[in-house]
C-alpha cells in the first residue's frame, strides 16, 4: 500500500500541458487512427479554430463520361438542321459541356466530461499520480473517438441502406445459421468488396468482432506479423488487409458487421476548446471535506469522405444516438459523390453459430 501524504489533482495538473499529452495519447491508443483509416484534415482543423457547427467543403467531381463528337469540315448539316437552309451558321457546331460539382459537409462535435479527485484516489496514491491521470483521461477518449466513429458510419450506412439501394454492402446472414454459407468466408468479403468493382484494391483495413475474427482464425484467414515501426504484431488478411478487432461493432443475435475501409476514408479534425482543461474545487462537498474535479473538453470534426452531415445540428453538435440530427441517424447523412467506386467503404453482414 502506498504511504505519503494524498496527492490532490490541482497540485500536479498543469492545464496547458496536460491537455496536448492526454490529445496525444488518445492519438497513440486509438488503433482506427494508427490503422490509416482516421486521416488528420487541416482544413478541418482550422473550420474547429473557428465558429459555426457545420463546413461546406465542395470539390468538382470529374468529367461525365458523354458521347464524344465527330469532327467534320462541313456546317452545312448544323445549319440545315438548327436554324433552316440557307440561315447563316452564328453558333459552334459543339455544344459546350458542364463540370458538375458536390459540396461535402462535416459537423462540429464538442464534447467533455468531467471526474472527481475520489474516481481517481487509487491513482493519486501511487507513484507518477500524474501518468495516473493522463492515462485514465487518455484512454477514455480514446474509446469515445472510437465510439463515435462507429456512430457515424451506423448512420452513413442506414442511410445507404435507404437511400442507395445498400450498395456498400454484401448480407449473407439469412434466417438462420448455415457453416460456410452465412458465416465469414473468403468468397463473402471478396463480394463485399466488389461492390466497389475495379477500385476494389482501395480497400486496406477491415474491423471485425472478435466472434467473427475467431472464425477467421479457425478456417486459417488470419497472417500474423510484425510491425517494423512499433515492433507490435499485426493481423493481416488474404496477406493485405490489416484487421482491428473490436467488439462495438455492430452486432445483435449472432449477426455481425465487418467494416472494410480504404485509408483516409474517416477524415478527422482537432480543435481547441476556450478552456480545454480545468480543475475545480468544491470545498462544502462531503460535508465540508471538499472535493476537487477535473474538467477535460475536446472539439472534433470525424467526416465520413463522400457524405454530407444532412441534420440539424444542436449546439454542441450531434450526440452519438439514433435520434433525429444524431449522428447514428439515416436521416443525418447524404452521399454527394456521384459514383458507388469513390466510397473507400464495403460492409460484410454474417451469421456466426
Amino acid at each position: 500500500m502506498a504511504t505519503g501524504p494524498l496527492v490532490q489533482v490541482s497540485d500536479i495538473v498543469v492545464p496547458q500541458l496536460f491537455t496536448p499529452y492526454v490529445q496525444n495519447l488518445t492519438e497513440q491508443k486509438a488503433r482506427l487512427v494508427q490503422s490509416g483509416v482516421l486521416s488528420r484534415n487541416p482544413l478541418l482543423d482550422a473550420f474547429l479554430a473557428g465558429g459555426g457547427l457545420t463546413v461546406n467543403m465542395p470539390s468538382q467531381n470529374d468529367l461525365d463520361d458523354d458521347v464524344d463528337n465527330v469532327s467534320t469540315d462541313s456546317v452545312a448539316d448544323v445549319i440545315a438542321a438548327d436554324y433552316g437552309a440557307g440561315t447563316p451558321a452564328t453558333r459552334l457546331d459543339s455544344a459546350p459541356l458542364k463540370i458538375s460539382t458536390a459540396t461535402e459537409i462535416a459537423v462540429r462535435l464538442s464534447r467533455n466530461n468531467s471526474w472527481s479527485s475520489a474516481d481517481l484516489a487509487a491513482a493519486l496514491a501511487g507513484i507518477d499520480p500524474l501518468n495516473g491521470i493522463m492515462s485514465r483521461v487518455g484512454f477514455y477518449w480514446a474509446r469515445r473517438l472510437q465510439a463515435v466513429f462507429i456512430a457515424t458510419m451506423n448512420g452513413v450506412i442506414a442511410d445507404n441502406v435507404a437511400n442507395d439501394s445498400g450498395d456498400y454492402e454484401n448480407d449473407v446472414s439469412a434466417a438462420v445459421f448455415v457453416d460456410g454459407v452465412t458465416n465469414f468466408t473468403a468468397e463473402a468479403f471478396l463480394d463485399a468488396t466488389v461492390t466497389m468493382g475495379d477500385s476494389m484494391d482501395q480497400l486496406a483495413v477491415m474491423l471485425v468482432h472478435s466472434v467473427v475474427f475467431n472464425r477467421m482464425q479457425k478456417n486459417n484467414l488470419i497472417d500474423t506479423v510484425k510491425d517494423s515501426e512499433s515492433g507490435f504484431e499485426i493481423s493481416r488478411f488474404m496477406g493485405r488487409h490489416e484487421v482491428i478487432v473490436d467488439d462495438a461493432l455492430p452486432n445483435a443475435t449472432s449477426v455481425y458487421d465487418t467494416w472494410i475501409f480504404g485509408l483516409g476514408a474517416m477524415q478527422w479534425g482537432v480543435g481547441t476548446p476556450k478552456v480545454p482543461s480545468e480543475v475545480a474545487r468544491e470545498p462544502q462537498a462531503g460535508n465540508g471535506g471538499g472535493q476537487e474535479i477535473l474538467f477535460n473538453r475536446l472539439e472534433w470534426a470525424l467526416h465520413p469522405r463522400g457524405h454530407a452531415y444532412t441534420g440539424t445540428a444542436p449546439n454542441g453538435g450531434p450526440g452519438n444516438g439514433t435520434g433525429a440530427n444524431q449522428l447514428n441517424n439515416a436521416g443525418s447523412w447524404n452521399r454527394v459523390l456521384p459514383e458507388r467506386k469513390q466510397i473507400k467503404f464495403a460492409r460484410l453482414v454474417t451469421r456466426e453459430a
